[in-house]
């Protein structure tokens, strides 16, 4: 089963829950307000994903940061700290299945050849 990351009142993750319903994909969904994301979790998507893949640095939580605390953040490692104690800074969605990344972020062509069985 596919896992979808983020925060329910987020306008991308109502975009993909809508997608996944109306493609009868099924998914569960992991609410980082309500469930947190550990340590763990995250070192795990930074083994499979860059940084700069996960950390939105177009998202108001980045641009919120100061200067000085956004230019500490250029590694994995730096990035860690950041995406745990804020999960708003993580792009939306992860999806995972199996404990592997399979997307992040929103893109309608991408889940069409990735979620969708071929005949």
């Amino acid at each position: 089963m596919f896992i979808i990351y983020g925060i329910p009142n987020c306008d991308t993750i109502k975009k993909v829950r809508t997608w996944f319903e109306s493609n009868r994909i099924p998914y569960q969904f992991h609410d980082y307000k309500k469930e947190g994301i550990g340590k763990a979790k995250l070192q795990t998507w930074l083994k499979q994903k860059d940084w700069s893949v996960l950390v939105n640095t177009k998202s108001t939580t980045w641009k919120n940061l100061g200067e000085k605390e956004r230019a500490l953040v250029n590694n994995a490692k730096s990035a860690l700290p950041l995406m745990e104690q804020q999960t708003s800074v993580i792009k939306r969605p992860v999806i995972e299945k199996d404990d592997k990344i399979i997307a992040v972020g929103f893109n309608e062509q991408e889940y069409k050849n990735l979620f969708i069985k071929k005949p």
